[in-house]
């Protein structure tokens, strides 16, 4: 059972660090650090976006219109924190 705990804690820290990762090059995006024309920037970005949206869409649907920010990514971060918390607290199940 040590095992299955190790193996949720490892899922949900490439969670976050994926979405820490999005968050950060669409700042460089916008702040046209980073430019999209070039090939592996377009195609990291086309990965990360194909990976996270189906998870910002559905947070959106319930999020209301805050013009032109977008809270998807702390709400999915604030959820991969509690489901962290969550297992380390009760990790004396998996023992």
């Amino acid at each position: 059972m040590t095992s299955l705990f190790q193996i949720l804690m490892l899922l949900l820290n490439i969670v976050w660090f994926i979405i820490i990762a999005h968050v950060i090059m669409s700042w460089l995006i916008n702040f046209q650090v980073l430019n999209l024309r070039q090939p592996l920037v377009a195609q990291v970005w086309d990965g990360l976006n194909r990976l996270l949206e189906p998870v910002y869409g559905r947070v959106r649907s319930f999020l209301p219109q805050m013009g032109g920010l977008d809270l998807a990514p702390l709400v999915v971060l604030i959820a991969v924190a509690v489901l962290r918390i969550l297992l380390i607290n009760n990790a004396a199940l998996f023992y």
